[in-house]
């Protein structure tokens, strides 16, 4: 107990407050706290409670105070009751675990002392207080690193492709370790552990994805989730694979862009492989194109001419035509003129197609696409059939197709000895049914037939004889695609019917063309090609099949190899090319050292797509109506109908407008191209030519000098043959009409169309009348005179598409004459035919007066013989009368063309006045009449 004197000295106070305060509080020696970070309550174990023996002494058994020994500790103890002793413990500011976790200090308690004024207070022993700081799980896992990268190699299964790593800054074990990973992103071939560690779940392909992206999130052991996931990327790394690298798939071709390299930076892996030699095969597939690979697809004949075959051939499958019409009921594909046989189809060729003695050299060429024979007895198919037409059913000679076997029979008929004979030439090849194009020709010397597919040459397996056939007076019928069955049937039908694909089937009497020829018909226009051989190097073996679709190129350096590879390139010569795709290939083959199993390369798969060629635009122009008088009709030379008759062609370019920022429309502007013809056709329109009393004709030596051919019927004039626009205009030029009787005719008209590639682009159509003039029925002999002295009239013009220009340049009317010109056209409509003479007049007078103007126009003069009127004034100043004749035909040429286009004017108004048709005999019509008056007898 404690307490407090009122008076005396110290020393008494002193041995008073002894006396009352006798003992010293008492606590417990050591506490032990726990303090959440941010709360300010320390829950000591146990309780802070002091005691004192003196109590219930006031003061002195009382406790005042609890004192904490330490620097700037955050806590205070403070007295709740004086008289228990009981007291508490608590923070002065905020407690934070991160910054520590725990405290320890000394803590003692004091009494009241003796009285109220503090004095003499006891205090107790020193007690240890321990405190911990309880964590409160405020943060959040954070990632050490924002993004993860890895790279694997694809194929294998990992146990541990990388570790990511999360922390926590919470203070305590349970809210700062991370109890758990986890992949955010769905879907993906990869696991995480609670360490952190990602594998994958299954083999990576490098082909099948290059790189994975994936989300991964942590927990602390709070479970609370990380703030911001984590990026791991991971790159997959193709296995080392041998094979050939930077190729592209789809090679576009442009027509016209000559010989392309395929793989122009292809080269070749081989995983540091030894190699001691390579050989690589490059194949371009083009049996889906047209008859095997893109062949030139002009007719046979002119396929013919272009190689240099002697004539004579003779085209068993031509294009559908007025002279050909046998093939007009197949099947067929224009544009490549392949025939399509199913099996239900037969043509008969007409007699005197071919010759009926064949004689015992001939020469049948083919193209043929075949499939395997349904059944198991298949039946003959016939490709080309001589029977009996009628009566009897004797074959003479065939070629046909049996269990894939090619057959050809030739019975001879009986001529000298009655003796067995080779009669039957049989070949068994696997390519007659592959279902792929190939070339056959059938060369017969009898008794020896020997067959070349594809420039092979292969002799028969297997020759039957047979008797000769009688002689007899039964007519025989050629047929295509099936066997005339002639006899032995209630009525005459086919019967063997083809099943298959046949082009360009062509037999020719005499001896065979030659090998060169042959591979002229069958070559391909497209096909491998190597640019410049010369730096394809030393240690290169290359080889090439025929048709240069296979290349072969053998090598020991794969340095060399890849050089050659990237040489190698595609070429399509054709001008308008088939468009569409062609497979190529490169396998490779490796030779290692001394080693049994090599090392695999997989195929190079390519293709090349060939783009559409430009479609050209060919145009037929001239003069498309004109009159000639009747007696140049009956002439020897007849009337030339194109004299000026062109043939242009021209493609589409478009062009973009200037402006880039402009939208306008792109403009198309016609550029001129030059290409070939393979056939221009004369047609006559209205009825066929009556060959009694007309005909067209043209000299042979035209055409033999330009290398082309013609063909002449009633129908009209077919020119045919590869040559140039030029070439074909040339010709035309010469095309002549006579009539020995055209008193009868009025008019006749024709048409020319023209084609390349054998009907793939055509022209336009150009229809051309021309008019006879007949001079008995003109009543004025004057006016015949006046026709005479008015040659203009009488010539062709030969641009008519100029004429306007021509008469705007160099005729100006005076003001009086367009006056008169108009008051005649008033005339024309008020007066009846009684005026005539007076418009002939009138006309007179213009011509006059418009002499000299024009000089354009010129025409042919060579048999005329001018009379003059020595009343027309057509003479310039300073020309006497002693001219020559010579002299005066050139004045009368520059009058002709000078009063050329005065009358073109009138021409309406003067049809409309007199009522009268296009052959009307006025003389305002007949002064527009044009026509060649070379021949015209004066």
């Amino acid at each position: 107990g404690s307490g407090s004197g009122g008076g005396g000295d110290s020393r008494q106070r002193r041995l008073f407050a002894a006396k009352v305060n006798k003992h010293k509080p008492w606590i417990e020696t050591s506490y032990h706290g726990v303090i959440t970070e941010n709360n300010d309550t320390v829950i000591l174990d146990p309780p802070l409670v002091a005691l004192d023996k003196d109590a219930p002494v006031p003061f002195a058994g009382e406790i005042c105070a609890f004192k904490i020994h330490g620097q700037e500790l955050p806590f205070e103890a403070v007295v709740l009751n004086k008289t228990s002793g009981e007291g508490r413990l608590r923070a002065k500011s905020p407690i934070d675990c991160e910054l520590q976790k725990e405290y320890t200090f000394i803590i003692q308690a004091y009494d009241c002392g003796a009285g109220p004024r503090e004095t003499a207070w006891k205090k107790s022993h020193k007690a240890v207080v321990h405190i911990q700081v309880k964590d409160v799980n405020e943060f959040a896992p954070t990632f050490k690193e924002p993004a993860y990268k890895a790279v694997v190699t694809e194929g294998k299964i990992y146990d541990s492709i990388l570790q990511v790593e999360a922390v926590d800054e919470d203070c305590s074990p349970q809210y700062s370790q991370i109890c758990n990973y986890e992949i955010v992103t769905t879907d993906v071939p990869f696991a995480i552990d609670r360490n952190g560690n990602i594998r994958n779940t299954e083999k990576l392909s490098y082909d099948k994805q290059h790189q994975y992206e994936i989300l991964v999130t942590a927990y602390d052991c709070g479970q609370k989730p990380a703030a911001q996931d984590t990026l791991v990327q991971v790159d997959v790394k193709p296995v080392c694979k041998p094979g050939w690298q930077d190729w592209t798939k789809r090679i576009e071709y442009q027509p016209g862009s000559g010989s392309m390299a395929l793989f122009p930076s292809i080269h070749l892996e081989m995983c540091d492989g030894a190699v001691s030699s390579l050989q690589i095969v490059a194949e371009l597939q083009t049996n889906y194109i047209g008859k095997g690979c893109d062949r030139e697809t002009y007719s046979e004949k002119s396929l013919q001419k272009l190689c240099g075959a002697s004539s004579g051939i003779i085209d068993l499958l031509p294009s559908p035509s007025a002279a050909t019409n046998w093939t007009a009921g197949l099947l067929v594909d224009s544009s490549e003129m392949i025939f399509k046989f199913d099996g239900r189809q037969g043509a008969k060729i007409p007699d005197g197609i071919v010759p009926k003695n064949l004689t015992d050299q001939f020469t049948i060429t083919m193209w043929m696409k075949h499939g395997p024979s349904p059944g198991v007895r298949a039946e003959k198919e016939t490709i080309l059939c001589n029977s009996d037409k009628t009566e009897m059913n004797r074959h003479h000679y065939a070629l046909y197709v049996h269990n894939c076997r090619l057959v050809f029979l030739l019975r001879k008929d009986f001529d000298q000895a009655d003796t067995f004979r080779p009669a039957e030439f049989h070949w068994k090849l696997d390519q007659i049914c592959d279902k792929e194009w190939h070339y056959y020709v059938i060369n017969v010397e009898f008794p020896v037939v020997t067959l070349y597919m594809d420039g092979a040459t292969y002799e028969p397996y297997l020759v039957t004889n047979d008797w000769p056939i009688h002689p007899s007076h039964i007519a025989m019928q050629l047929t295509v695609g099936a066997c005339w069955q002639g006899g032995e049937v209630t009525k005459p039908r086919f019967a063997q019917f083809f099943h298959g694909s046949l082009a360009s089937l062509t037999i020719r009497p005499g001896k065979m063309e030659s090998q060169k020829v042959m591979s002229c018909l069958q070559a391909c226009k497209e096909g491998l090609d190597i640019n410049s051989l010369e730096s394809l190097g030393q240690g290169i073996k290359y080889h090439f099949n025929p048709s240069q679709s296979i290349l072969v190129m053998e090598g020991d350096d794969i340095g060399n190899i890849n050089r050659a590879l990237q040489k190698v390139s595609y070429i399509n010569s054709r001008q308008f090319p088939t468009a569409g795709v062609r497979r190529l290939k490169v396998s490779s083959k490796v030779q290692c050292f001394g080693e049994d199993v090599c090392i695999s390369i997989p195929e190079v798969d390519a293709y090349v797509m060939v783009l559409q060629a430009i479609e050209p635009r060919i145009t037929l122009r001239g003069t498309d109506h004109f009159w000639r008088p009747a007696a140049q009709f009956e002439s020897a030379r007849g009337v030339t109908l194109f004299p000026d008759i062109k043939i242009v062609s021209t493609f589409a370019k478009t062009e973009a407008s200037g402006d880039v920022k402009t939208t306008a429309p792109k403009s198309e502007v016609l550029e001129e191209m030059l290409h070939n013809l393979d056939f221009c056709d004369i047609l006559v329109i209205g009825g066929d030519l009556d060959p009694r009393q007309e005909c067209l004709e043209l000299n042979h030596s035209e055409l033999h000098q330009r290398h082309l051919d013609a063909t002449n019927s009633t129908a009209g004039y077919s020119i045919y043959g590869v040559g140039s626009m030029s070439r074909y205009e040339q010709v035309l030029h010469h095309i002549r009409y006579r009539n020995w009787r055209p008193a009868s005719l009025e008019a006749r008209r024709f048409r020319i169309k023209c084609s390349e590639l054998n009907g793939r682009y055509t022209s336009n159509e150009f229809n051309l009348e021309v008019s006879v003039l007949h001079e008995d029925r003109v009543s004025d002999k004057e006016h015949v005179n006046h026709l005479i002295v008015q040659p203009p009239f009488l010539q062709s013009v030969h641009h008519p598409e100029s004429r306007s220009s021509i008469r705007r340049s160099s005729v100006v009317p005076s003001i009086a004459t367009v006056v008169i010109i108009i008051s005649v056209c008033m005339l024309v409509f008020v007066v009846a035919m009684g005026v005539y003479r007076v418009r002939i007049a009138h006309q007179h007078f213009i011509q006059e007066t418009e002499a000299a103007k024009e000089s354009e126009m010129d025409w042919d003069d060579s048999a005329l013989t001018i009379t003059v009127n020595p009343m027309e004034k057509h003479e310039g100043p300073g020309h006497g009368e002693d001219e020559t004749e010579g002299e005066e035909e050139e004045e009368a040429e520059e009058d002709m063309s000078s009063s050329s286009g005065s009358d073109d004017s009138e021409e309406e108004e003067e049809e409309e006045g007199t009522g009268r048709g296009r052959h009307g005999q006025n003389g305002a019509r007949q002064a527009q009449l044009e026509w060649d008056d070379s021949t015209l007898p004066y």
